[in-house]
């Protein structure tokens, strides 16, 4: 019998969208031979995930859930935003990001493998493609720890399409955490504050408005002045804590936290297919085609 290495079973999942097991068995069954195993899959009633697995699955939902000193936020994928909608859907993704928070996985490999009433998290991802008809993948997640005297903010944006999650320690004000989070959601930062910026991103922006401050012919002896008050605007822009917090634009984001004792020390943000490509179809011309 052909020993099966992790490999072969990451290049059988992502040619199938099955779970890790069932891409084992599979090659385990025809000794390792991958057109084989594909068609076995067919064979035992995965052919739907199988053939989905090449499609474009850039909608669906972004959710968080806390379970005592550790929060989740994962994103869920699927083809059509009309599928987020779907109740079913909906409580895979509540599923998963519960299972996220309370199991606590190192990495995605981890995460796919955690069991769910006896069934793995990739093989609920497999039954989900099957049973909604469009190809679902969990995307990624992130976890946050805190301790008791700490607080964490959860936000939804329009059901899931952004979600965030904020860790503020120092205090326990889940309000002020959830307003922050909020602003998190609405204005996008890139980073908790200044000090959390790289070196690169810094010296390129920094190239940038030496060349804006050139090309507006500005004299060479003023131009350094002008590239340090731009860079410290930059920064602040980019910087959650400078922020001027959404809810009350007198102060900053950090005044606002430490107003009640608190530091925001970690964000994480997900919109629902950033980054991934989107397919441009025509969904009048898809549903006639279906029904030829």
């Amino acid at each position: 019998m052909a020993k099966i290495s992790a490999k072969q079973v990451k290049e059988l999942r992502d040619m199938t969208g099955v779970g890790m097991m069932d891409a084992k068995n599979a090659l385990t069954e025809v000794d390792g031979d991958m057109d084989k195993a594909v068609d076995f899959l067919r064979e035992k009633g995965l052919a739907k995930a199988a053939k989905k697995a090449d499609r474009i699955a850039a909608e669906g939902l972004a959710a968080t859930y806390v379970d005592g000193n550790t929060a989740a936020i994962i994103e869920v994928n699927s083809e059509t935003d009309f599928v987020a909608k779907n109740a079913e859907f909906q409580n895979y993704v509540k599923v998963i990001a519960e299972a996220v928070a309370k199991n606590k996985p190192a990495n995605m490999d981890e995460a796919l493998a955690l069991e769910v009433d006896g069934q793995s998290i990739a093989d609920l991802v497999t039954e989900a493609t099957n049973k909604i008809g469009e190809k679902i993948s969990f995307r990624r997640f992130e976890l946050l720890e805190k301790s008791d005297d700490d607080a964490f903010g959860e936000y939804l944006h329009n059901g899931g399409l952004i979600a965030a999650l904020t860790l503020v320690e120092g205090t326990t004000d889940s309000d002020l955490a959830r307003d922050i989070t909020m602003h998190v959601a609405a204005i996008n930062p890139r980073y908790v504050n200044r000090d959390e910026v790289p070196e690169d991103v810094y010296n390129k922006e920094e190239e940038i408005q030496k060349e804006i401050a050139l090309n507006e012919g500005k004299p060479e002896n003023i131009v350094e002045k002008m590239i340090k008050g731009r860079m410290n605007k930059f920064l602040s822009e980019i910087s959650l804590t400078e922020q001027p917090f959404i809810k009350d634009g007198d102060q900053t984001v950090g005044q606002y936290a430490a107003s009640k004792n608190g530091t925001v020390t970690k964000f994480v943000r997900y919109q629902v297919g950033e980054g991934m490509e989107k397919r441009e179809e025509d969904f009048a011309a898809e549903v006639a085609s279906q029904m030829k």
